[in-house]
């Protein structure tokens, strides 16, 4: 198992939608072969441009380690989710 870093961006929503959007991503980690060993949640940031007509966004970081079929699995659910502005996945060196 290798170690990763994704940090994405939520669309501004409600609190409560902003946390089950969250917690689709860290259960879609674990139940496809992952771990998450630390979610940051950073906040509500103004976005440096425009992005799918919003210039604010909820900024979260999380750190796990998983195979690499469950990146592809969670690169292809962050695509079609509509509530996520952007996402970068990083492989951590060790």
């Amino acid at each position: 198992m290798r170690k990763y870093e994704v940090m994405f961006i939520v669309k501004p929503l409600e609190e409560e939608a902003t946390n089950a959007v969250i917690t689709k991503f860290e259960n879609l980690i674990n139940n496809n072969g992952g771990q998450v060993e630390k979610i940051d949640r950073w906040g509500k940031k103004r976005l440096a441009y425009i992005v799918k007509d919003f210039t604010e966004g909820f900024y979260c970081l999380t750190t796990f380690t998983a195979v690499p079929a469950t990146i592809l699995e969670l690169d292809r659910i962050m695509k079609i989710t509509e509530d996520i502005l952007k996402f970068m996945i990083i492989k951590v060196d060790e």
